[in-house]
């Protein structure tokens, strides 16, 4: 039995070492995230304090309906954070009250709350990308300029195919 068949990989056009390796880089990668070791450097920028929940709020919020052109809405926050309506709208609520975001009448429907960011929420967004761009370039600071390419297309498509793999 080869490596592909005990590991269960696809056969065909994956590799079953290459599916093996991406599998175990995940998984460190989800145990980094976890962990929310990029987040806290954020907080502690901020003139104003802010928790981590609302923080991934406040970056859903900054993402957008990007291509889809979906109002930003409670129900759009539980998708982009994969929670519960009840639990999203509960921190939505406290990023509300805390003066990160606020909520506004859909241009679409008047009758349905939106939600964007305030200058609060502009700084928090502002010191989130600064935060990750700078730890992403320490970590890149040894790749060539091509590798550093590379890698944000390849990284790119894999998201963009975690997209389509959701949604198909």
């Amino acid at each position: 039995m080869d490596g592909a068949e005990k590991t269960g990989a696809t056969t065909g056009r994956n590799d079953g070492a290459v599916l093996t390796a991406i599998e175990a880089a995940m998984i460190r990668i989800r145990r980094r995230q976890s962990r929310r070791s990029l987040a806290r450097p954020v907080m502690k920028g901020l003139a104003d304090p802010i928790d981590l929940n609302t923080l991934a709020v406040v970056d859903a919020v900054d993402e957008g309906g990007g291509q889809s052109g979906r109002d930003v809405t409670v129900g759009f926050i539980a998708d982009r954070l994969a929670i519960d309506p009840s639990r999203a709208s509960r921190i939505v609520a406290d990023a509300v009250k805390s003066g990160f975001i606020r909520r506004v009448a859909s241009q679409e429907d008047g009758r349905r709350s939106c939600l964007e960011l305030t200058p609060t929420g502009e700084e928090a967004v502002s010191a989130a990308h600064r935060t990750r761009q700078d730890f992403y370039g320490k970590v890149l600071g040894d790749w060539d300029e091509g590798e550093q390419r590379e890698f944000a297309r390849l990284l790119t498509k894999f998201v963009h195919s975690l997209d389509e793999a959701d949604h198909g």
